[in-house]
């Protein structure tokens, strides 16, 4: 018989979620008594979990969101936020509580007073990988998961309950289940808005809910070095030439031979911070005749030379900055600080 020629089966926003893997992550268990106002900078993305109690989020252009008991918030470009416990209740810069450090990446904060408590269980992400900032951008300003509203979730009270134990506990390995389980909660949160709301969403996101487009980014996300025309990505695709170009260009925003160049340069980004291959090796593996070639296409998509990329390990404490400033004992400024 006669074999049947099939498609390479792809999930492309499986294999993108990959990317989500996140490193030097912070946390902070913070138990607040009303009133009480924290405004948090932007830096890098955060996460809230309303433990117990309730408060308010409000956050430049998303309006305010009441944050109840067991319900999770992304906060993915880590635009700059305000937590309280009333819209009207004075704020203080989240640095300037009363801080106990447990370990060197957990911390617990406090506002003592009268009015109910609130705990809350925070998260400093860092996404160690380039592509990520691919996904990252074109996911809302805040992703607000309603436990009450969602009984399908019970994994999320679950994970949660036990990050924070690890996290308080200081066992051997600790640290690394912590980091794990935010991976989990993060990227589960993140495919939890990205399967309910389609209507919101944009570029390659979009495309994914058009099945031959979606074949081709999964193709091109899974093997970026193969010499890919537009002609090969739309017999892929099962369209025409013209129609698949059209259709691409308008879901996703950009031609599709734009678009392969930047997931590899997203790619290549990667690779020249793990720092194990030198630039010409890269160049082979992406698919370009030469290292010369390949370090122009680099400049032109991201605007330095490959070179001018360090490996991870001489950028990890710069990296680690935003997550670990809170912990810091130079941060603490007892004037300035709330009981």
């Amino acid at each position: 018989m006669r074999a049947t020629a099939t498609f390479p089966q792809s999930d492309p926003l499986g294999e993108a979620l990959e990317y989500l893997r996140m490193s030097e992550t912070a946390y902070y268990h913070s138990e607040l008594a009303a009133p009480w106002g924290l405004v948090m900078p932007e830096d890098c993305p955060k996460f809230h979990f309303v433990t117990s109690g309730r408060c308010w989020l409000e956050i430049a252009g998303a309006g305010k969101h009441v944050i109840e008991a067991g319900d999770f918030v992304v906060i993915p470009q880590g635009m700059g936020h305000r937590l309280s416990s009333e819209p009207a209740a004075p704020s203080i810069e989240f640095g300037y509580l009363r801080c106990e450090k447990i370990s060197q990446r957990y911390a617990l904060f406090r506002k003592d007073g009268k009015g109910p408590v609130t705990t809350i269980i925070c998260g400093d992400l860092n996404f160690k990988h380039p592509a990520a900032r691919h996904l990252v951008a074109l996911l809302p300003t805040v992703i607000h998961i309603r436990a009450q509203a969602n009984h399908s979730i019970e994994w999320l009270n679950g994970t949660m309950r036990f990050m924070a134990v690890e996290a308080r506990s200081l066992r051997p390995g600790s640290e690394a289940i912590v980091t794990r389980l935010a991976d989990i909660l993060v990227i589960q949160a993140i495919r939890y808005w990205i399967e309910h709301n389609p209507t919101e969403q944009k570029g390659w996101l979009a495309a994914l809910h058009d099945t031959p487009l979606a074949r081709a980014l999964g193709l091109i996300h899974r093997e970026p070095g193969k010499n890919w025309t537009v002609a090969s990505l739309a017999r892929a695709a099962a369209l025409s030439r013209s129609a698949f170009s059209a259709r691409f260009s308008v879901s996703v925003g950009e031609p599709v031979m734009q678009y392969v160049t930047r997931w590899r340069m997203h790619v290549a980004e990667a690779k020249l911070l793990e720092g194990t291959k030198t630039v010409e090796e890269i160049a082979v593996e992406l698919g370009y005749k030469s290292g010369a070639a390949f370090s122009r296409a680099f400049r032109r998509m991201a605007g330095v030379w490959p070179g001018s990329v360090k490996p991870a390990a001489a950028n990890a404490r710069a990296i680690a900055e935003p997550a670990h400033r809170y912990l810091k004992s130079s941060r603490s400024k007892p004037k300035a600080a709330i009981a």
